[in-house]
């Protein structure tokens, strides 16, 4: 890592130094302990994505901001791996769905993978279409969804089956006749720095959010 690429570590310390702030007068702001304040600034250790959510919200800095790494412009071999499991994951609860957010501790990644439980039966009940920029590929685990999109008519799909679509297109899954829930692995992909954030505004105020872990 070249000494001027700028990390999380160098941010928060740029951000403690302006409002001169102590580590424990951080971690009281921040609610994250002194102990784990001191190795990001450092750059031994990093920040899951609710974290990251919560630095955001207890200082009241965009999500991006956080995202501060290498900006592409020189190429890098990497050798990032995360093993996701469903009680490591960033869960959230809306009237329709239940999202499971996986390998949330991957920061700046291109694609998002996502378990999702479907719960709403009509598109009456689903209400209006969802859009956000990227693309998105769902495979349906179990049960029996159909797609509702802006611009084809609804498919229906079985499991096993899959589709891949354009986000920034409306778009909405419900299950299937005869299917009170439906399990389904997408994988959303876009080129924005925070597409879990962009992601996580579509749910609203009233989503349900519970750390990884939890």
């Amino acid at each position: 890592m070249k000494d001027g690429q700028p990390t999380l570590g160098k941010l928060l310390r740029g951000l403690r130094d302006r409002n001169r702030w102590t580590l424990k007068e951080m971690s009281e702001q921040t609610g994250i302990p002194v102990s784990t304040l001191s190795k990001i600034e450092h750059d031994r250790l990093t920040l899951s994505y609710d974290k990251l959510l919560q630095l955001s919200r207890r200082l009241n800095i965009r999500m991006s901001e956080l995202f501060a790494e290498n900006d592409g412009s020189e190429t890098q071999v990497t050798a990032r791996r995360s093993v996701g499991d469903l009680s490591r994951a960033v869960r959230v609860k809306t009237p329709n769905y239940d999202y499971f957010y996986l390998c949330t501790e991957l920061r700046r990644k291109r694609m998002l993978p996502i378990m999702t439980r479907i719960r709403a039966k009509t598109p009456e009940e689903f209400g209006e279409l969802v859009r956000h920029p990227g693309e998105e590929f769902v495979f349906v685990v179990s049960g029996r969804i159909v797609v509702h999109t802006e611009f084809y008519d609804p498919v229906a799909l079985e499991e096993g089956q899959s589709i891949y679509i354009d986000s920034n297109m409306g778009h909405a899954y419900i299950t299937g006749e005869g299917c009170d829930e439906a399990v389904v692995l997408g994988v959303c992909s876009s080129a924005e720095s925070d597409l879990m954030g962009s992601l996580m505004n579509l749910h609203g105020e009233d989503a349900e959010i519970a750390p990884a872990g939890e």
